[in-house]
């Protein structure tokens, strides 16, 4: 049975409360600016000439890579034209994960260890890569279909899918690790407005506690970000008030804690980012 291939589109919402399963299949690259979303996102490459950047690290992508991205990590990927960009996208609601959890394993671990130790890929063996392909394309075949159980099913091919990709997470070696371009102070940088948002987070301070210039950090920051120090600040502020909210956290407590001393501020920079207000989004 062939498998249709989804249109793309620019959506970063999750129409389900569970996750969807998706495989792109573009032969003009489309323009992807940085974004954030809520759940979490992996990310089967394919094809293409693509380098992917997440919070500061690019990473080299060869077919067969996976990427795991949470709701707190700014990212984009660089799709450069001559071949076919292809990929399977799978988004999870982390609460829905979490119910699933109570069946036995941790199903998240690849997710949280990725995020603890600040690095995204996973490079599968070929047998397990083949395997993972072909529980993807089940998915996707299942999710079409309207035949009694197919909603079971749907669910038993996401636990196997995540069951293999726990596995393929923890036997990656580290080595490939050469595939990535990055920068140690940018990463301390980072590092620091993570753990200090409610801080007074200027380019003097973080000069300052990187022992490096203004210009420097301004300059390299841009480089290696692919944002301005300013837009970063207010997207990781914005992205880590959101999911507070979505946590039941009150409004002003989220925009306090998250960095931001003017109400009015964070108001206009929560609705340029997810274009509604935070109230708004409470009532999701």
């Amino acid at each position: 049975m062939k498998i249709t291939k989804d249109t793309f589109t620019q959506r970063q919402i999750m129409e389900r409360s569970d996750f969807e399963c998706y495989h792109y299949w573009d032969p003009v690259p489309p323009v992807v600016d940085f974004h954030e979303h809520e759940f979490y996102e992996v990310f089967f490459f394919l094809s293409g000439d693509v380098s992917y950047s997440i919070e500061g690290r690019t990473y080299q992508l060869r077919p067969g890579d996976i990427l795991l991205t949470d709701n707190r990590d700014i990212h984009k990927p660089e799709v450069r034209p001559g071949k076919p960009y292809e990929r399977y996208v799978i988004w999870i609601e982390p609460a829905f994960l979490t119910r699933v959890n109570t069946m036995g394993s941790d199903l998240t671990r690849c997710f949280t260890d990725a995020s603890e130790k600040k690095y995204k890929r996973i490079r599968p063996e070929s047998s397990v890569m083949s395997r993972l392909k072909g529980i993807c394309e089940k998915m996707l075949r299942n999710r079409d279909e309207e035949e009694f159980g197919s909603g079971t099913l749907s669910y038993i091919y996401l636990v196997e899918f995540l069951v293999y990709l726990n596995r393929a997470y923890f036997a990656t070696p580290e080595d490939i690790r050469k595939d990535v371009t990055e920068n140690e102070k940018i990463n301390e940088v980072v590092a620091y407005i993570n753990d200090n948002l409610a801080d007074d987070l200027t380019l003097d301070l973080l000069a300052d506690t990187c022992f490096v210039s203004k210009s420097h950090l301004a300059h390299q920051f841009k480089l290696y970000i692919g944002l301005t120090l300013y837009q970063f600040i207010i997207k990781k502020r914005v992205t880590v008030a959101r999911n507070m909210i979505r946590e039941g956290a009150p409004v002003m407590e989220a925009c306090m804690r998250c960095g931001f001393n003017d109400y009015s501020n964070f108001l206009k920079a929560f609705k340029r980012e997810f274009g509604r207000s935070p109230k708004e989004f409470m009532l999701r």
